[in-house]
């Protein structure tokens, strides 16, 4: 019998919903795709319906997966159920710590979580870091950890800056146009290298943001062959994100041996890892801090050697990175165990 995987219904790209979708397709069969719709960090009373609706077909003592996108922020709903189910929640991002959310609203989320993170059979976690904050956090000892997979990909061919005149050194952002991403960070930081030759891609979901600048190009989402054009065409990915609690776009530009400059922040630096030789494959700077970053981006366009060593150490990283197959492995086990 197949476990009812409950998501949120959604054709906005981003981690999560990679993250869930990936783990589907590439397992045994185990799983199946429940989609509620819903906008985080609540569904709505449709969405809580919907919810309720799946919960309720499903038999005493039977598995279900949930979204923490979906189910964290709903106790009302899955405290009912968690008597009679065994629940199992997966955590890409604790609610509290999306930004721009006022104390009064974070607190709020952050009650609502406990609650319905404690009445689950278990807790899975995207990576070590979140699995020490959730434990730490609420209380709990029954928390899993299933890491991204990233699926294969041949190196990136860069910009060819350093070897074809008129090329200019292209940096790529693969991030949602939110607050806990730091645009705003990197866009402060390039203007302090103004001096320099480069340009940046931004590519996600979102509004444009002012300020950026006119050598920062917005693509908004991308997928498919799209996507693959701009990871194929950086040198550079930067990801200043004020709070991230893996980063999986830093580990799908290191299955293309492309470096990595990013905030030392939650799970980031998890995911950035070191190669074989221990040597570590990009830069990690101080969160929220452009000044920081414009220093490493600075280092890495000037310097030569830096980014020869950098270049180095993605390319030796691309071989220790799990594929999903790995991961989806991962999760079937820890449901075995539920």
């Amino acid at each position: 019998m197949t476990i009812p995987f409950v998501v949120p219904a959604t054709d906005m790209p981003s981690g999560g919903t990679l993250y869930d979708l990936r783990i589907t397709h590439a397992g045994s069969g185990l799983l199946r795709t429940v989609p509620v719709a819903g906008a985080w960090p609540r569904p709505g009373p449709q969405g809580r319906a919907a919810l309720s609706r799946v919960l309720e077909r499903a038999p005493d003592g039977g598995r279900v997966l949930l979204d923490g996108l979906v189910a964290c922020g709903v106790p009302e709903v899955i405290l009912p159920q968690a008597r009679r189910l065994r629940l199992v929640v997966l955590v890409h991002l604790p609610l509290s710590q999306e930004t721009g959310l006022d104390p009064e609203r974070a607190q709020n989320l952050d009650i609502r979580e406990r609650a319905v993170l404690r009445s689950c059979a278990t807790v899975v976690a995207t990576g070590e870091w979140a699995a020490r904050w959730i434990r730490e956090h609420h209380g709990l000892d029954r928390v899993a950890v299933v890491p991204p997979g990233v699926d294969p990909a041949p190196p990136a061919r860069g910009s060819g800056f350093e070897d074809t005149a008129g090329a200019v050194p292209r940096l790529l952002c693969v991030a949602s146009l939110t607050p806990r991403k730091g645009h705003d960070v990197l866009f402060e930081a390039l203007s302090d290298l103004d001096d320099l030759v480069w340009e940046c891609v931004c590519v996600g979901p979102g509004t444009p943001l002012p300020g950026a600048g006119e050598r920062v190009r917005f693509t908004g989402p991308l997928r498919g062959p799209e996507l693959e054009a701009a990871y194929d065409s950086a040198d550079l990915l930067v990801l200043p994100s004020r709070a991230e609690t893996y980063g999986m776009v830093v580990t799908e530009a290191l299955a293309r041996g492309v470096p990595v400059v990013a905030g030392e922040v939650g799970g980031v630096p998890e995911a950035l890892g070191r190669a074989s030789d221990a040597s570590v494959p990009g830069l990690l700077v101080p969160p929220g801090r452009p000044r920081a970053l414009a220093d490493a981006l600075r280092s890495w366009l000037t310097e030569p050697r830096v980014r020869e060593r950098l270049r180095a150490s993605a390319r030796s990283r691309r071989g220790d990175l799990a594929g999903w197959d790995e991961a989806a492995r991962a999760m079937d086990r820890v449901l075995d165990l539920v």
